[in-house]
């Protein structure tokens, strides 16, 4: 957890209205305001029908292995269900700007210490595939005990706002989860899996460990080494050590009860003081996943589309209000620059801003064309003309 630098990460944290509000609030659109406000209803709805399409796709396609489906299965799974889903899977959450975890992120979640203070391991020999994505990035700050409660420290530690899971279990492929969670700090990664194991440490070794010694110590010359004695003398009498036997009378078997009794209850207090704690680590792990836990299987799918379409009409809106605004062609560094630049300097936000997938949009869509070395936008009414025409050839039944 002491490495804390993070990256700049594509994701927009705005919502689509405020976008075009932010937009909207610049004097340079002075009496196209309304004009704008229209381009970016239609453009929103464009969007939502095409991305209606990738979600019916994703939805056909982890039907097989969706674990809380409530529908029957009437014809066969293509074999291929599997892998077309992850395929859509990744094309969405790309567009929806998460990020893959790197294998060195992973490493080091596996690696350092957890910040809710758990020892936790994970099997990935129980997979057969693997998905872990995450969406906006930060440093914070939080206090954690130590030395057993009797003092406190500030750590810093990378937090990720969102992470989407994708797990199939070689024991069965034909089963798959997909979980979302939000902040979730980066060294706790591997409290997400579904096979995580709770390990003790060496410090609840230690509090388990020395207290039983003791005591145990205490029990041994106390309360069970008259017993241990009786029955060594009863042993060395039936193996032929010694001659004299040991008369097992009342007295005798008072003593061996009252040994093995506390011996008893001796081991079943420490193994129910082992279990106690395990128990209240396992609520610990409970609670966190609890209030991190966003969405599960299905619920996801319809979260990221959802959020891949406000991405996507984010993008579109800022590299088109832009090139509206400029009054020569940018070329893409330009445009990605200046939109960059006016979320710092305006709205107090860094982020890595997309504009390859940005200008994509408004080239397939039509609405910007290059020319003289650069970029440039349509005026608003040929640009909601342009849009008019698209939406309707999505219901042209002629």
């Amino acid at each position: 957890m002491n490495n804390t630098e993070t990256k700049a990460f594509r994701f927009i944290p705005f919502r689509v209205s405020d976008i075009v509000k932010m937009c909207l609030s610049e004097s340079e659109l002075a009496e196209q305001r309304e004009a704008f406000l229209q381009f970016t209803g239609v453009l929103t709805q464009v969007f939502h029908y095409e991305f209606k399409g990738v979600l019916d796709a994703l939805k056909e396609a982890y039907s097989p292995m969706d674990p809380d489906a409530d529908t029957r299965s009437v014809f066969p799974v293509a074999e291929d269900s599997t892998g077309q889903f992850v395929a859509l899977l990744k094309t969405t959450l790309e567009k929806a700007n998460y990020q893959a975890v790197s294998d060195e992120e992973l490493n080091r979640a596996m690696t350092n210490a957890s910040l809710f203070d758990l020892r936790l391991h994970v099997d990935f020999n129980d997979f057969s595939e693997v998905l872990l994505f995450c969406r906006g990035q930060s440093v914070q700050q939080q206090s954690v005990s130590r030395w057993f409660g009797l003092s406190s420290k500030t750590v810093e530690f990378v937090n990720y706002d969102r992470v989407v899971v994708y797990i199939r279990f070689k024991s069965n492929e034909s089963v798959s989860t997909l979980k979302l969670f939000q902040n979730v700090p980066q060294a706790d990664l591997e409290m997400l899996f579904p096979n995580t194991q709770l390990r003790m440490r060496t410090q609840d070794k230690i509090l388990i460990g020395v207290p039983a010694v003791v005591s145990g110590a205490i029990v041994l010359t106390t309360k069970v080494g008259a017993t241990f004695l009786l029955i060594a003398s009863m042993l060395g009498f039936w193996f032929g050590f010694h001659q004299k036997a040991v008369e097992m009378n009342a007295t005798n078997l008072s003593i061996v009860f009252a040994g093995l009794g506390a011996l008893g209850t001796y081991l079943w207090k420490q193994f129910s003081n082992f279990k106690n704690r395990k128990l209240r680590f396992m609520q610990q792990l409970t609670q966190n996943l609890y209030f991190k836990n966003l969405d599960n299987n299905a619920g996801v799918i319809f979260r990221l589309i959802n959020d891949a379409q406000e991405e996507e009409c984010k993008e579109a809106i800022l590299a088109y209000y832009f090139l509206l605004l400029s009054d020569a062609p940018l070329s893409r560094n330009q445009l990605d620059d200046s939109i960059e630049r006016w979320l710092v300097e305006k709205w107090g936000c860094t982020i890595d801003f997309e504009i390859d997938d940005a200008m994509a949009k408004l080239l397939r869509l039509g609405l910007v064309y290059h020319a003289q070395g650069g970029y440039t936008a349509l005026p608003l009414k040929k640009a909601m003309l342009i849009l008019d025409q698209r939406w309707d050839a999505y219901f042209d039944f002629t």
